[in-house]
């Protein structure tokens, strides 16, 4: 209703995830940091987490639009109580597998053989599990065990585990999930926004739909509306539908404080939206600090994406050396015994291979040691605001 009234294209403050929407907060800039970092590994878990409503999914959604499907295949699950054989069955239909038999061995050995088929066509392969709290600790040890699967040295899996803030102590302290944490190579926790980052957020959905300056909103409304959703993305979004609603049958033009005292009031009195008080001392000044993205770190971003871009080149080339050795290995099962020729091929691949191992290590130290101290200057120039 409020759309047309507004002249707007589209439903600027809809719940469902939707990268076309996507804002880069400054929790979120570290996460996609830390997602593609652990992406370019391509290998083990990387473990995202954050409360109900916080843009897991949306910045997800945002990071595989940019992701090329010709040289990576990603399946999506969202779990509920599943145990290990339900998730096996689970993953082969994510990937579009047809299981004959509806034993756990015939869907294992389904995957085994498609992420095989994946690796020989130059592709890596990703699982991303939403919901990732809700599995069974079996289920937890299956995803480690798929993760198992090479063909030589080359993994064959990759898994992406996003999950509420239960889902992060489970995994940082539970017992039996020691294995599984040796292999989470990147993880970060996604913080609600800061006081600042809610009016860039709320103009940056409404100009994607067409927004004109119709309404205008008083700057004390997003004040109290950061007060009201604990910065917490979907409820502000809940509450601004709620504003744009009553603003178009109010025929307003102007978004006020009694606006959304009177939203609120209703939101809470309907149960429909857990309001959030959370206590914070504003502090203009350094808020507008913040906001501010500095020449360093620009330059420092830019030195990450190019040593992953590097990365990415050194993984094409190895997975095609995988490529070549696994075919050269399965034309060498039929030659006679003591072909020189064949033998020198295989072990000039071999080496090819080896070299290229090294070259990818050396890479992927240098790209964590670069990272590490992105994040901690970042952090540490959060530690000097807030001081502040």
């Amino acid at each position: 209703m409020f759309n047309d009234y507004y002249g707007l294209s589209g439903r600027a403050f809809q719940l469902t995830p939707d990268p076309a929407f996507y804002f880069e907060s400054l929790t979120h800039r570290k996460a996609l940091s830390y997602l593609s970092y652990g992406l370019a590994q391509g290998e083990g878990f990387v473990v995202i987490t954050g409360e109900v409503g916080a843009g897991k999914s949306t910045l997800v959604a945002h990071l595989m639009a940019t992701i090329d499907p010709a040289r990576l295949t990603a399946a999506q699950i969202v779990t509920s109580k599943l145990d290990a054989e339900e998730l096996v069955h689970v993953v082969a239909q994510a990937f579009g597998l047809i299981v004959e038999g509806h034993d756990k061995a015939s869907a294992l050995g389904a995957i085994e053989a498609f992420l095989h088929d994946e690796a020989r066509a130059g592709r890596r392969c990703l699982l991303v599990v939403d919901e990732s709290q809700n599995l069974l600790l079996d289920a937890l040890e299956e995803l480690r065990m798929l993760s198992n699967f090479q063909l030589g040295a080359h993994p064959l899996l990759q898994t992406l585990l996003l999950g509420q803030p239960e889902f992060r102590e489970t995994i940082q302290a539970h017992p039996q999930l020691e294995q599984l944490r040796q292999r989470v190579i990147a993880a970060h926790h996604l913080e609600a926004m800061e006081r600042d980052e809610v009016q860039p957020y709320i103009e940056h959905r409404l100009k994607c739909v067409g927004w004109d300056g119709n309404p205008a909103f008083d700057q004390r409304v997003f004040a109290e509306l950061f007060e009201a959703s604990g910065g917490v993305p979907r409820r502000i979004n809940q509450i601004c539908n709620r504003l744009m609603l009553l603003g178009a049958v109010e025929q307003r033009t102007r978004i006020d404080g009694a606006m959304l005292s009177q939203v609120l009031e209703e939101l809470e009195l309907d149960g429909t939206l857990q309001l959030k008080k959370i206590e914070r001392t504003p502090d203009p000044a350094a808020h507008a600090v913040a906001a501010a993205q500095t020449p360093a770190d620009g330059v420092a971003l830019a030195h990450v994406q190019t040593l992953l871009g590097e990365r990415d080149a050194q993984i094409a080339e190895l997975q095609q050396a995988v490529i070549e050795l696994a075919n050269e290995r399965e034309a060498s099962a039929g030659a006679p015994l003591g072909d020189g020729t064949r033998d020198e091929a295989m072990r000039l691949l071999e080496a090819k291979f080896g070299a290229l191992e090294a070259k990818m290590l050396e890479q992927e130290r240098t790209i964590r040691h670069t990272l590490t101290m992105l994040i901690e200057w970042i952090e540490a120039d959060d530690a000097s605001r807030a001081a502040a």
